[in-house]
């Protein structure tokens, strides 16, 4: 499959939308709610910014987008990466934090926008796949034991996400039973309803309204989101402008891991259907959409594969779905308060189950028996991500530079034994 197409199709007329757009966009849109305030939450943000960051950043993505099915918005892995750039400086949740968020969303923006106009789409094979491999699974289960105190209903003391993973499990009689049982329930819609009763069952949407019914009915006194804010996001460019340097490294970063999963989501796609795609044109659309997310005043964005799924399986036929989800979402956007009594445990449900599959240790064990230096490269990553939380994108950087330098002795050896030979 070739990744490059003529500089002609950026301007490209595209194709008319049909209906079947129109009804996946809106099938996409009650899945990413949920999902969006909790990947804010997960960045360390407050839960409205997710919707915030569904609104504007995919309707401008299906502009440029080469994928029909590519979904952009609030993605775990990218939530992550953004509380690990951003943790130690600011406080969390705090007007600082947001605005250095929005920032960070900005300067991703432009790094993918810059590589997708110069048709630098070719840098992304700098994220290997034991990089990627080693990387996705430690992060996923930072993500995991972060959602563990909220699905959980406890009140964690302060350390380490790990650590307040393991003192949570370690003390049931802290265990708010409702929480629990919410956060279990939410695993079982959105998990057991896609593969028991249908691949399309809106298990998260469930979730919520179910969420919030029980909060309502019976005078729930677990966590809630509480106050959510109503209206448009109020679009600025007022960015703490000095921060620049300090978020430089962290958004370069965030730009090459966080497109791994929007470039295999195009790619794998478009094998499957006979497509051509674009790396440079998918950096182009999410760069867009970062910008996007940072004049509303939110985090970086990116593709979800999970959502991207759902969109091919709901019949979606041109990229204008994603344009469409987010116009949903925008409409939702003066009603969002109504999201207010759902329990926490429901979005820790949600992020727990949209997660638990990117735990991948057979794709670890499996690179030991493949290849010695791909297991050093995968196993070294895993470790150092983990180690290193919450500056995850630390790791990511130990892994890129580890797989650089195997891949040069590889070939220096190789060089050797031919001159030998």
């Amino acid at each position: 499959m070739n990744d490059d197409q003529t500089a002609d199709q950026f301007v490209k007329p595209p194709s008319r939308p049909v209906l079947a757009d129109l009804l996946a966009g809106l099938s996409v849109a009650m899945v990413l709610v949920p999902q969006s305030m909790a990947y804010a939450e997960l960045a360390g943000l407050p839960s409205h910014l997710g919707l915030f960051a569904s609104a504007l950043p995919p309707i401008l993505a299906a502009l440029f987008a080469s994928s029909p099915y590519l979904q952009t918005g609030p993605v775990a892995l990218t939530s992550l990466l953004t509380f690990g750039a951003l943790a130690g400086l600011a406080e969390i949740g705090s007007a600082d934090y947001i605005a250095m968020a929005a920032l960070l969303a900005l300067l991703v923006g432009t790094t993918r926008l810059l590589l997708g106009l110069l048709r630098l789409g070719i840098v992304t094979y700098l994220m290997r796949d034991p990089v990627v491999t080693g990387f996705t699974s430690a992060a996923a289960i930072l993500i995991l034991a972060s959602q563990l105190p909220k699905a959980l209903g406890v009140v964690a003391p302060n350390g380490g996400v790990l650590w307040q993973a393991g003192w949570s499990l370690s003390n049931p009689s802290q265990w708010e039973l409702t929480s629990v049982a919410i956060a279990t329930v939410t695993l079982g819609l959105v998990l057991a309803g896609r593969q028991v009763i249908h691949r399309l069952f809106p298990g998260a949407l469930l979730a919520v309204v179910g969420g919030i019914a029980i909060s309502r009915l019976t005078n729930y006194d677990g966590p809630v989101v509480g106050d959510v804010p109503t209206g448009l996001p109020s679009l600025s460019l007022n960015l703490p402008w000095g921060s620049t340097g300090s978020l430089l490294v962290g958004s370069v970063l965030i730009a090459l891991v966080g497109y791994a999963e929007p470039a295999s989501i195009a790619r794998v796609f478009a094998t499957q259907d006979g497509q051509r795609w674009s790396a440079d044109r998918e950096f182009v659309s999410q760069g867009v959409a970062n910008i996007a997310s940072a004049v509303s005043g939110s985090f970086p964005v990116g593709g979800s594969f999970s959502r991207s799924s759902l969109n091919r399986m709901a019949g979606a036929q041109t990229r204008w779905s994603g344009l469409f989800t987010g116009a949903a979402v925008l409409a939702f956007l003066p009603f969002a308060n109504v999201l207010g009594p759902l329990p926490r445990a429901t979005l820790g449900g949600v992020v727990i189950a949209a997660v638990i599959g990117l735990v991948r240790p057979v794709a670890l064990v499996a690179t030991v028996r493949r290849s010695p230096a791909d297991a050093l490269v995968a196993w070294s990553t895993f470790a150092a991500t983990l180690a290193l939380a919450p500056q995850v994108e630390q790791g990511v950087l130990v892994g890129i530079l580890l797989s650089l330098a195997v891949g040069l002795r590889t070939r220096r050896a190789v060089g050797q034994n031919r001159r030998q030979s």
